[in-house]
C-alpha cells in the first residue's frame, strides 16, 4: 500500500517545482525558513492558528508580519496555508524544502552526537568518512552531549551507528542479564 504524503510535503514539493521553473532556489529557501522560524515561535504560532480569530485577521496579521520577510509568492503560499487550517506546518514545509534543495545539491545531512566538541580535524576526518559512505556531500549537524560517557552516535539519513560509551554498557548489561538467567 502506497505510503501518503503528508501536508506539508505536498506543499514543499509545489513550491519547489515553482521556485525550480523561476531558479529563486535561494530566495525561497531562505524566506520559508525566516517565516518557519516566525511561526515556530508558540505565542505567534497559536495566534495564527486560532480559529476564534476572524480569517481575514489572520491574513492581515500575517502580512503585515511576514510582508517585509518575504516576497509574493511566499506570501501567497502563507495565506493558503492559512485559510487552509495548516499554518502550524510551515516549518516542517520548510524543512522539506531544504530536503528537496540539499537533494538536487547532492547534500546529506548528518546529525552526530560526542560527549566533547570535535575538534576540526576530527570533524574533516569524519566529514570525509561519512562523504565516501553516502556518496555525496555530507553537511554536519554536531551536538554535544555528556551522557554519552565517550563516543560518537552519528545519524546519517535512515542508518544510525551508536557508538557511544553508555550504549556498549547498556548492551555488555543486557547481555549478561540474559545470561544469567
Amino acid at each position: 500500500m502506497a505510503r501518503r504524503k503528508s501536508g506539508a510535503r505536498r506543499y514543499a514539493e509545489a513550491a519547489f517545482e515553482v521556485a525550480q521553473r523561476d531558479d529563486t532556489i535561494d530566495a525561497w529557501r531562505r524566506e520559508l525558513d525566516a517565516a518557519a522560524a516566525i511561526v515556530a515561535e508558540e505565542r505567534v504560532g497559536r495566534a495564527l492558528a486560532n480559529p476564534a480569530i476572524p480569517l481575514e485577521t489572520r491574513i492581515a496579521t500575517a502580512g503585515a508580519t511576514f510582508g517585509p520577510l518575504v516576497g509574493p509568492k511566499v506570501l501567497n503560499l502563507i495565506g493558503l496555508m492559512l485559510r487552509r487550517g495548516r499554518i502550524q506546518e510551515l516549518p516542517r514545509l520548510a524543512a522539506e524544502f531544504s530536503r528537496l534543495d540539499d537533494e538536487r545539491q547532492g547534500i546529506a545531512r548528518a546529525s552526530v552526537t560526542s560527549t566533547l566538541p570535535l575538534e576540526p580535524d576530527e570533524v574533516a576526518a569524519l566529514k570525509e568518512r561519512l562523504a565516501s559512505s553516502a556518496d555525496r556531500r555530507v553537511e554536519l549537524d554536531l551536538k554535544v552531549d555528556p551522557s554519552l560517557l565517550g563516543g560518537l552516535v552519528v545519524r546519517l539519513g535512515d542508518r544510525l551507528v551508536d557508538g557511544s560509551v553508555r550504549s556498549r554498557l547498556e548492551r555488555l548489561r543486557n547481555h549478561l542479564v540474559s545470561g544469567a538467567l
